[in-house]
């Protein structure tokens, strides 16, 4: 057998042990394309890249003959010296052949140029600072317009766009991406963000939750809305498990594509030398949001959108059980202004909330980091005496998808934001060091970086109590703990319970599936006006 041959018949079984969890839970790059297409030449660094989680794949040397380790590490040796990452090799002969071929599929697979460039600044960054002072707010629907039917500066009102947005959701226009990289450690909950179980009574998980909003969006529709679920090499596996354990909680398989993003290692805050962590394994995490459209192409789910003619795709975040998913009025919105992307927007409380500042710099949309716009720009204030950048970003937008086609090409030139850290990591000796303090660098992309690419882009603003509470934090923080988020979906549902004339005695909670409704217009068409709750419990369809 050739080693073409052998790579792709290695290739196969992996990709099947993985394709058990359903036909289209795929890996981070679209293998099986390869495979059916016979495209045979696929090289360590382009394997090294499936999410794998902690497996290693023992098929990737770069050479078969029988000094083939002698010669693979002089090739590797050759490739970091230049550019002082040698020690990455430090524990070579230390391991066994698969945890060779392993670390020279991890190596082979780094940007060692953009990596030393990006610590020692070289990569252009951004004056944040600077381009605020000539920012303006963005084009944006008001809150207080919506509730007024008013339709503000786009002349769009809130009937017009629900009509519109509910047209295009029962033609199949409409899916969603949901994006589900990230792991609970903060929250001393040790597996992926995404199985937390946050309902307050139901102890649903923060995946269902929101599987269930999109089917039941679908069954309102009469459509399938179908999700494109990002996870992350830390939380692939676990997630694939997870919805098998739970039967993809209802949705078919043909409507659910699980794809994983990229990674990026880190470095060491003085030397800039890349950290391990282990003897053969380089630290390495998720590459940000921002890495979600180069996998939305590798993996396959860019054509699977095309073949199922989905034109809108609704954008969140998987801690936020809160969000509106596919709600008709943003789609409506985002439909009638003819925007090729619209973003949900909150208000501020504070100028200096912790939220990313919609503006419009030089015609352009951006969204600034709240870490990133000067206090004094933050604190100026209109003509009414509200702050002038009020429109907070809490990551929620719809995406035409020919903006997303249109922006794999440019992906390469998002910049990388550079966060200090505390990374776990091996040292020269081989020990496991835990910093106390921040020690490494970490860089990430940010999808909101590709804003300013979007023709006729605009800001919808919804109330916070709708739409926006996040589980960040463990217990004992301020805001966006378990506790709050729970408290803020027991306050939305009991409002909707009161606003259909239904009672709800003192001291009594009632959680909502979205299962039995989405909002106080069914919940009011499920209830009897004067019902009365005189215990908590969950509604559920059963």
């Amino acid at each position: 057998m050739s080693v073409s041959a052998a790579i792709i018949a290695a290739s196969r079984t992996v990709f099947l042990e993985r394709f058990r969890y359903g036909p289209l839970a795929s890996t981070h790059l679209d293998l099986d394309f390869h495979l059916r297409h016979h495209f045979c030449r696929l090289s360590s660094a382009v394997l090294a890249d499936l999410c794998l989680g902690a497996a290693e794949v023992d098929f990737l040397m770069t050479t078969n003959t029988s000094d083939g380790h002698a010669t693979d590490k002089q090739k590797l040796a050759s490739l970091l010296e230049p550019t002082g990452q040698g020690h990455l090799l430090a524990f070579w002969d230390d391991l066994d052949t698969a945890q060779q071929a392993g670390l020279a599929a991890q190596v082979e697979s780094l940007d060692l140029v953009l990596i030393e460039s990006l610590f020692r600044g070289v990569v252009d960054q951004p004056d944040w600072a600077e381009l605020s002072r000539r920012a303006t707010p963005p084009p944006a629907v008001r809150l207080t317009e919506r509730n007024s039917g008013a339709g503000g500066e786009l002349g769009i009102t809130d009937e017009s766009a629900a009509k519109r947005g509910s047209r295009a959701l029962r033609g199949g226009k409409v899916g969603v991406i949901l994006t589900a990289g990230g792991q609970g450690s903060r929250l001393g909950f040790e597996k992926p963000k995404s199985e937390y179980p946050i309902g307050p009574i139901s102890a649903a998980s923060l995946l269902q939750i929101h599987i269930e909003k999109i089917r039941a969006m679908s069954a309102r529709c009469k459509v399938v809305v179908p999700l494109y679920l990002m996870t992350s090499p830390a939380t692939h596996d676990d997630t694939l498990r997870f919805l098998a354990e739970n039967d993809n909680f209802g949705l078919a398989a043909d409507d659910l594509l699980v794809f994983c993003q990229g990674t990026m290692p880190a470095v060491d805050i003085e030397s800039g030398k890349v950290l391990m962590a282990g003897k053969g394994e380089l630290f390495r995490s998720p590459d940000g949001h921002g890495g979600t459209i180069a996998a939305l192409a590798t993996s396959g789910a860019m054509d699977h959108m095309r073949a199922r003619g989905i034109e809108q795709l609704f954008y969140l975040q998987v801690d936020n059980p809160l969000v509106p998913i596919c709600d008709p009025a943003l789609v409506g919105y985002h439909l009638l202004a003819e925007s090729e992307l619209t973003s949900l927007a909150v208000a501020k409380h504070k100028p200096q909330d912790k939220l990313g500042n919609f503006a419009m710099i030089d015609g352009r949309l951006h969204v600034i980091e709240y870490s990133d716009l000067p206090d004094d720009v933050a604190e100026l204030r209109d003509e009414q005496g509200d702050l002038k950048f009020w429109a907070g970003s809490i990551a929620v937008h719809i995406f035409e998808r020919s903006l997303l086609e249109r922006s794999i090409a440019l992906t390469d030139t998002l910049p990388f934001h550079v966060a200090k850290k505390k990374v776990p990591h091996v040292d020269a000796s081989g020990n496991l060091v835990t910093p106390t303090e921040p020690n490494a660098l970490k860089f990430e992309k940010f999808i909101f970086d590709l804003l300013p690419a979007a023709e006729r882009p605009i800001v919808v603003e919804y109330a916070e109590e709708e739409c926006f509470a996040p589980l960040k934090n463990a217990a004992g923080a301020e805001k966006d703990t378990a506790e709050y988020v729970q408290r803020m979906m027991l306050a939305q549902h009991r409002s909707w319970l009161e606003a259909a004339g239904v009672n709800v005695a003192a001291g009594v909670d009632i959680e909502i599936s979205p299962l039995f409704a989405l909002d106080d217009k069914e919940v009011a068409q499920r209830t009897k006006t004067g019902q009365t709750f005189n215990k908590s419990e969950y509604l559920s369809p059963s």
